[in-house]
């Protein structure tokens, strides 16, 4: 039986694509490499009845042509949705 791995994340842009090396560079193959950063807000209730909110922050790499075809539409705060299989290259204990 196999398992469903399908996430969907809405969220604002932490940093403008392209304000340093690190958030878009060509590899020497010539692919682009596209590094952002979602915010991703969600209201909670806390202990004493209160609501908050909290925080998540996703790290999300682009490749390719979606890279180069996305970089000047990705400015901090715009809404972006990301679709796609999930994949977890870190994990906390």
């Amino acid at each position: 039986m196999t398992d469903l791995n399908h996430v969907v994340l809405i969220g604002r842009l932490t940093r403008d694509l392209g304000s340093d090396e690190r958030s878009f560079a060509y590899l020497p193959n010539g692919t682009a490499r596209a590094n952002v950063s979602v915010a991703v807000n969600r209201s909670r209730k806390g202990a004493d009845g209160s609501w908050g909110d909290e925080v998540s922050y996703f790290d999300i790499t682009i490749w390719g042509k979606t890279a180069e075809n996305l970089k000047p539409y990705l400015l901090k705060g715009k809404q972006i949705a990301v679709d796609r299989k999930g994949r977890r290259s870190r994990w906390r204990l």
